[in-house]
């Protein structure tokens, strides 16, 4: 699913973010990503969501050498990537509903199935109150959470998510783990970066650690719930 050789990245002429990166993710894998901050792992994430090519080295998605990949298929090979940002990137004219329902219309899904799919996920993460609210009515968790379904409401091949738990309570945050868990037992690749240790020790998956550019795979150590 994803393979990167010796890959480095900088922005500009300042010091390299990435230092000659090997990573490689099976299909179906469940893995975190953590690291102190400024250690690289947005810029990670985003050379995998294809928002950046590397300095050097090569990067394979989905079975694909990405420098070979023609511009005109990008759109195509990144609509099978899931990405849940930060800053969330809800569009505030639309709903929550259309917010969600914005791949699958992409897509060409019809209305009655978009529809019947969106509300279920919206009742899932607990926004079934707010299907119709709009992105400045919500507060930043339920945010959060509307753009974690618009992430994943197309069950993609493979799902990145930046610190999804950021801005929810406990509870929520549990929830949420055992939403990509299900996502992962249908077949996505996760990879979910986060700094809550606590998540991490208790779900027990896989950690990719970055330190000073490098990374450090850190076997799993097992479900503790």
């Amino acid at each position: 699913m994803v393979r990167l050789e010796n890959v480095a990245m900088r922005y500009g002429r300042g010091p390299e973010v990435l230092q000659d990166v090997n990573l490689e993710l099976a299909a179906g894998a469940f893995h975190f990503l953590t690291g102190p901050s400024g250690s690289g792992k947005s810029t990670l994430l985003r050379l995998l969501y294809l928002a950046e090519r590397p300095t050097r080295g090569r990067v394979w998605l989905l079975g694909q050498n990405i420098a070979s990949v023609a511009r005109p298929d990008l759109p195509a090979l990144r609509r099978q990537i899931g990405v849940v940002f930060q800053e969330f990137r809800l569009l505030d004219h639309l709903s929550a509903l259309d917010n969600v329902a914005l791949p699958l219309r992409v897509a060409g899904i019809g209305e009655a199935v978009i529809k019947e799919h969106v509300v279920d996920l919206l009742r899932w993460v607990g926004l079934e109150d707010h299907i119709n609210a709009r992105p400045s009515t919500l507060s930043g968790g339920q945010q959060q959470r509307v753009a974690i379904a618009r992430a994943i409401i197309t069950r993609p091949s493979l799902l990145l998510a930046d610190e999804p738990t950021g801005n929810v309570d406990d509870s929520i945050a549990l929830r949420l783990l055992y939403l990509f868990e299900e996502l992962n037992r249908l077949g996505t690749t996760v990879v979910i970066a986060t700094h809550n240790v606590s998540l991490i020790e208790r779900f027990g998956y896989p950690t990719i650690l970055l330190q000073d550019g490098q990374v450090t795979m850190q076997p799993g150590t097992g479900r503790k719930i």
